[in-house]
């Protein structure tokens, strides 16, 4: 899967299970959690994501801001984790 394709399928994921009052006004590279958008507990529902879509199991020294923040950092960590494996 392309990264646009990743990109694309979780923006869609993000934004389908997410309250969000205007979804053109979220950008793939803003911050989920400082928008209110993804809390702690959003966060397990995405890791949960992650193992039934893509069979990613979340490592606990990877479960940082910098994997998790935004829709394209979910989809990098996606690519990454899909071609390691």
């Amino acid at each position: 899967m392309s990264s646009e394709e990743l990109v694309t399928k979780v923006r869609a994921y993000v934004l389908s299970n997410f309250p969000v009052a205007d979804p053109g006004a979220v950008t793939n590279e803003a911050s989920l959690m400082d928008l209110g958008i993804v809390d702690s507990t959003g966060l397990l529902e995405v890791f949960e994501w992650l193992r039934d879509e893509f069979s990613i199991e979340v490592l606990d020294a990877e479960m940082v801001p910098v994997n998790f923040d935004a829709i394209a950092s979910i989809a990098a960590y996606i690519a990454r984790k899909t071609s390691a494996g």
